[in-house]
């Protein structure tokens, strides 16, 4: 009896399907049975150079000569979205520049491609003029580094890491060392292993600055300081940008960025997404008030609007109060109103970094 030879039909897969996974396949052959909807797929970028510059215009006017650091178009792709992209920006001599953005936005990639441990996938990297990959060895000299992760070698205490990194440097006047670690209250003889993570960061503290460096490259430094240490660690930053130090800074903490930094870069998912000259946090047009009356006649009497050039952000009848927003020229006119009123109190509100940050970035949907 014959049996009848089944009909082999051959499945040939698109080139472009090939890669894939079974998940997706489902997904796409039946979506429509299980109602799901396809998610949308929006493509991140970064800004322009000229919207990227808006808020820090002085960067351009400094010529290449002036430039410490630049980044130009930089891309390290680790796949699935994490990496860097497309980065640029410039540090002038002398200048501090913090950079800002959560844990995964980039900031620690960035930082290492300065110091020649990463290769870009794409574009430059300039260190005083010199190739930061090609010219590591001629760079490192030049910079003092503190990691974001500290791996210390096989030594017994905290004093033999920073002889050993002394002697690496050529290092023989360790009278600085000696001043940064009263600074810091840090015990260098404590022993390696059993150093907490606030010592360990001291330590390395000192080690990136007590060479004077003419470029000093931190990746979150105040990590593991309590308050008192994060202030003597803002002193530190403040007495080598007097010297004239260059330092580029990756951190979170929104007061400590800007009570030392000339500018600020924010990055997310590896993009930088703005970039603000810190003059313009400080030097603004206009001052906000939060203003609250005696009594509500009073509060009633007060015409805000009749004020030239008067934002009305809150007016809290409940409480007798408003908080307005009037340009500096103005205020002699506000003050000249609230004379004839009963004001309980009247404070300033001083426009912060993180407010900026709220409203240009995340407000602005950057």
């Amino acid at each position: 009896m014959s049996r009848k030879k089944k009909e082999e039909k051959e499945v040939i897969i698109p080139e472009h399907q090939k890669a894939k996974t079974f998940q997706e396949f489902l997904r796409e052959r039946f979506e429509d049975l299980f109602n799901v909807p396809k998610k949308e797929e929006k493509e991140v970028k970064g800004e322009s150079e000229a919207e990227l510059y808006e808020n820090a215009k002085s960067l351009l006017e400094y010529k290449d000569e002036d430039i410490a650091v630049e980044l130009s178009h930089v891309t390290k792709d680790y796949k699935k979205g994490r990496g860097i992209f497309d980065i640029t920006f410039r540090v002038p001599k002398g200048k501090t520049f913090g950079y800002c953005g959560t844990n995964g936005a980039g900031k620690t990639t960035t930082l290492r491609t300065m110091m020649g441990f990463i290769k870009p996938d794409s574009g430059t990297v300039k260190v005083m003029g010199m190739d930061a990959w090609k010219d590591a060895e001629k760079i490192k000299p030049l910079v003092g580094y503190l990691p974001g992760e500290i791996a210390f070698p096989q030594l017994e205490h905290g004093s033999d890491f920073l002889k050993v990194q002394a002697e690496m440097i050529d290092l023989k006047d360790m009278s600085k060392a000696e001043r940064i670690i009263n600074m810091m209250q840090l015990d260098p003889t404590a022993n390696l292993k059993r150093m907490s993570k606030g010592m360990k960061q001291k330590t390395a503290i000192v080690a990136a600055f007590m060479n004077s460096p003419e470029i000093i490259i931190l990746d979150e430094p105040t990590t593991g300081l309590d308050p008192l240490m994060r202030e003597a660690f803002v002193n530190l930053i403040k007495e080598e940008k007097a010297r004239g130090a260059t330092i580029i800074m990756s951190n979170h903490m929104f007061d400590e960025l800007e009570e030392t930094c000339d500018y600020v870069a924010f990055i997310k998912d590896g993009f930088i997404v703005d970039i603000v000259d810190m003059e313009n946090i400080h030097a603004r047009k206009f001052k906000e008030y939060t203003i609250r009356f005696e009594t509500h006649a009073d509060y009633q009497a007060f015409k805000p609007k009749s004020l030239k050039g008067v934002k009305i952000l809150y007016d809290v009848g409940a409480k007798d109060t408003y908080v307005i927003q009037i340009p500096i020229e103005s205020t002699d006119q506000l003050f000249e109103e609230l004379s004839k009123h009963n004001v309980r109190s009247i404070k300033e509100v001083q426009y912060t970094l993180q407010e900026y940050f709220e409203e240009n970035v995340i407000g602005g949907n950057k």
